[in-house]
């Protein structure tokens, strides 16, 4: 199978180490994608010194000259999509339909931010003072570390990287070692448009001799993770002082209320539920619905999850594609065993596929507890598979407290035709984002994705708020008086 190589100061170069690690199919394991390096500190040295070396002259091009070559890289992402929606396919698993659409979310925010090189706006305000003007201006921050995981493996490195690069910093990336075969084909794309050398740098490896070394590194100046909740407070830990943001995952609650459209709320809990096997950080695991729609709820929802494919994502028929690896299907394994021990209902699922063409990759049904109370672990963790618990209420403002009753406050929806209920809703849904008639993902490029409590650390990606992550903003004065001036001492009114 071919090797494939980091990419350093506009070169692919191999690791230091020697050291090779495979890209498996997770559909079929025996399927070898390739081999990658197994990079190590040196590698991630000389990543940074590249993009720290190449941070002087691509911050001083001018932000509109950034932006077209960020829609360059649009461009030739849409030419290209399709190889790189079966890249992703094979790679990590998702089906088809949706691989397309991750490589849609890259194109749609390279777009955006390419825009953004004609903004960036800073504020002009007024002075205290006579004769001095007064406003703010975004300045790039210099080498972003971009570490990503391996669901959404074009998208979420697009969000990343062409906010840093339309601010003006340069990057160096560590992608999910579930997914480097995207991130190589994102990398060299990237380059083919027309990116200079050092701009977007790519090392490969495990989190433990990459990424914390990047994180260390006291050139790199902000880091930018997407993954779990205990690597998130790691990086915090390592990163020292620098601007680190962070998103961390879910527990992501549909609310269904008596008045509900219920064939439209059964869609949404279908897809929020099982889309990409339920490996989405914004996945809907916990489905809370009132007592008297209850019955002909779960009744419709069991069925529709019954007749769910599950297969290789290539298969145009299939629904469902394989769990990313060995140990994540054992990790969703593991939990249907804790919900049925909590006592919870397992009324769909909860087995390992077996036989025929599921023995060739890692497979994992569509599962439903029923029964569950908020406080089991089933109704806490994020799980990051295809598991959902229902969760039966006798009211909205119990529904309310059950949604917001975890540690977690990424997204959040309630199916209801009351639109004061809605609104309701949206006030005391303790999420960065709240879907009102439809499910919890779903998120657009222009918007700002991120959450509350332990999700994250307050950063937003996407849209102004993707600028926001990866600049500084600069207060500057200008006093045209001709005298000293002394602010808070000389205001004068007379």
């Amino acid at each position: 199978m071919a090797e494939h190589y980091n990419f350093i100061g506009g070169e692919w170069v191999a690791s230091s180490s020697g050291r090779l690690f495979p890209s498996i199919n997770p559909a079929h394991k025996n399927h070898v994608l390739g081999y990658f390096q197994a990079s190590v500190e040196a590698d991630v040295k000389a990543a940074v010194d590249a993009a720290e070396e190449a941070f002087p002259r691509w911050s001083e091009t001018p932000p509109p000259v950034r932006g077209e070559i960020l829609f360059k890289i649009a461009l030739r992402l849409e030419e290209k999509k399709e190889s790189l929606a079966r890249t992703m396919t094979m790679e990590m698993g998702k089906v088809l339909t949706e691989a397309r659409g991750d490589v849609q979310e890259a194109i749609d925010t390279f777009k955006y931010m390419a825009g953004e090189g004609r903004r960036l706006f800073g504020h002009t305000t007024t002075s205290e003072l006579r004769d001095k003007f007064a406003m703010t201006v975004r300045r790039p921050i210099g080498v972003a570390a971009v570490i990503t995981p391996w669901n959404f493996p074009i998208a979420i490195p697009g969000w990343k990287m062409a906010a840093a690069l339309a601010a003006g910093d340069t990057v160096v990336f560590k992608p999910a070692s579930d997914t480097p075969l995207c991130a190589t084909e994102l990398v060299k794309t990237m380059a083919e448009a027309g990116l200079p050398p050092g701009v977007v740098n790519l090392v490969t490896g495990s989190g433990s001799e990459v990424g914390l070394p990047l994180v260390r590194n006291r050139k790199v100046r902000i880091v930018s993770f997407t993954g779990s909740r205990d690597t998130g407070e790691e990086i915090l830990r390592q990163a020292g002082v620098k601007k680190v943001g962070l998103e961390l995952g879910g527990k992501n609650p549909i609310i269904i209320m008596a008045d509900a459209n219920l064939q439209l709320a059964v869609d949404g809990c279908i897809w929020g539920g099982f889309g990409t096997s339920g490996q989405r950080c914004t996945a809907a695991s916990r489905i809370i619905v009132h007592r008297d729609i209850y019955q002909n709820f779960i009744r419709y929802f069991l069925e529709r999850a019954s007749r769910l494919r599950v297969g290789d994502g290539l298969d145009s028929t299939v629904d469902m594609g394989p769990i990313v690896n060995e140990n994540q299907l054992k990790k969703i394994h593991s939990y249907t065993e804790i919900g049925i021990s909590e006592g919870a209902k397992l009324s769909l699922g909860g087995n390992i596929l077996r036989g025929g063409h599921y023995d060739e990759g890692f497979y994992y049904p569509p599962t439903i507890f029923e029964n569950v109370k908020s406080d089991m672990r089933i109704a806490q963790d994020e799980i990051f598979g295809p598991v959902v618990s229902v969760i039966r209420v006798d009211s909205f403002d119990e529904a309310i407290e059950v949604a917001n009753d975890t540690r977690y406050g990424l997204s959040s929806s309630i199916y209801t035709n009351d639109i004061r209920t809605a609104f309701k809703a949206i006030e005391k849904l303790e999420a960065g984002i709240t879907y009102v008639n439809a499910p919890t993902i779903g998120a657009e490029s222009h918007l700002p994705f991120g959450g509350v409590k332990e999700t994250g650390n307050g950063v937003r990606e996407g849209g102004i708020h993707g600028i926001e992550e990866f600049t500084e903003v600069k207060t500057v004065y200008i006093d045209y008086s001709g005298r000293l001036q002394r602010a808070q001492i000389d205001t004068s009114y007379g």
